[in-house]
């Protein structure tokens, strides 16, 4: 076993920094429950101004912010519509079911790419008082298990325009929104005309420790806080980690241009070695997504071996591999990702 492992498993695992840490310890803090943290009540106006809405709402995790969100925008016995493995569907344990009674139905799409016909599609709003009617769409950007797709601003304008005739309400979820608004140079409050709520994650890639946030309107923000409170969300002194994310959104946002170049290098050199497992074209922020379905190796096997040599990642089923990128990733780091992976890969591969 390698002492010192390359952690690539998810852009989470980042720690804070010196003067992050620093700026934490000298926050000014208040009871948050009673709307008493200035630090707290700073850095909700700061993101909801940066996506040109009026309020936003502090959470311990991005499950929260998006569970918060789709609760406000759909009833019990409703419908929510989003892509088949975005993370609302796939990774928050049926959430929107056990806590807010929301039925959901999913479009198939390649790398999770938007297509606004493929969404219009399916929705069914109106359905009557004998079948489901769909409520509210659900959009990542970036798409996680996609491999960081940066959803089209076009598409994201059609869906908008479509659904609005069909009375729809949109979220966004995104967690990773950062790594979309550097990729495409597309504005921050541009993505946000386009939704009802967005929820925004701080330590994913931002490397604060805690925090995401739900942004909408006064009235939608206002309605989740009891909610937050339900859900065990409710905080007290939480400037603390707050400052965190203040600090990470003044100081890290401009470090995720070099984490693309380092994951869109990652997957040149695995391409360059196994073409079926990546088109490093599609790496479009910090994501590197391996395809193994073609090779007999399983992606919990490879994943094993890359630990063995020193690389961490993530086995995300079966034949799906995901490395990510992070500013605690090192230059050092890199150059030996680039004497590890082809041999190992050349090796791991072979039985194919």
């Amino acid at each position: 076993m390698i002492d010192s492992q390359i952690d690539l498993r998810s852009d989470t695992v980042t720690k804070p920094s010196k003067e992050m840490r620093a700026l934490m310890a000298s926050a000014p803090v208040g009871d948050d429950v009673y709307g008493e943290d200035p630090t707290v009540n700073a850095l909700e106006d700061k993101v909801a101004n940066l996506f040109g809405k009026e309020s936003a709402l502090f959470c311990t995790s991005g499950s929260l912010a998006n569970q918060l969100s789709i609760r406000l925008l759909v009833s019990p016995g409703e419908e929510l519509v989003s892509e088949t493995n975005s993370h609302i569907v796939r990774a928050e344990l049926g959430a929107a079911a056990v806590f807010s009674g929301i039925t959901t139905r999913t479009w198939v799409a390649d790398r999770g790419l938007l297509k606004a016909e493929d969404v219009l599609n399916i929705v069914k709003p109106n359905s009557g008082p004998y079948l489901v009617s769909t409520t509210a769409i659900a959009i990542e950007n970036t798409h996680n298990f996609g491999g960081g797709t940066v959803q089209p601003l076009s598409e994201i304008k059609i869906l908008r325009e479509e659904s609005k005739k069909l009375g729809l309400k949109m979220h966004m979820d995104g967690a990773r929104i950062w790594n979309a608004h550097v990729a495409s140079g597309i504005s921050l409050s541009e993505y946000g005309k386009y939704f009802d709520t967005l929820s925004v994650c701080l330590s994913k890639g931002l490397g604060a420790p805690i925090g995401s946030l739900m942004i909408g309107n006064k009235e939608l923000i206002s309605r989740a806080r009891p909610w937050r409170k339900r859900y065990g969300g409710g905080m007290r002194q939480v400037g603390l980690i707050a400052a965190a994310g203040d600090y990470a959104l003044d100081f890290n946002l401009k470090l995720l241009a070099k984490d693309h170049l380092r994951a869109k290098e990652i997957a040149k050199l695995i391409e360059d070695i196994a073409p079926d497992l990546i088109n490093s074209e599609t790496v479009e922020t910090n994501i590197v997504g391996l395809d193994l379905s073609r090779y007999q190796i399983s992606a919990e096997e490879l994943a094993i071996q890359l630990k063995q040599a020193g690389i961490l990642s993530s086995a995300l089923g079966p034949k799906y591999l995901r490395l990510v990128t992070h500013f605690d990733i090192t230059d050092k780091d890199i150059e030996k990702i680039k004497s590890i992976i082809p041999k190992l890969l050349k090796s791991a591969l072979m039985a194919k």
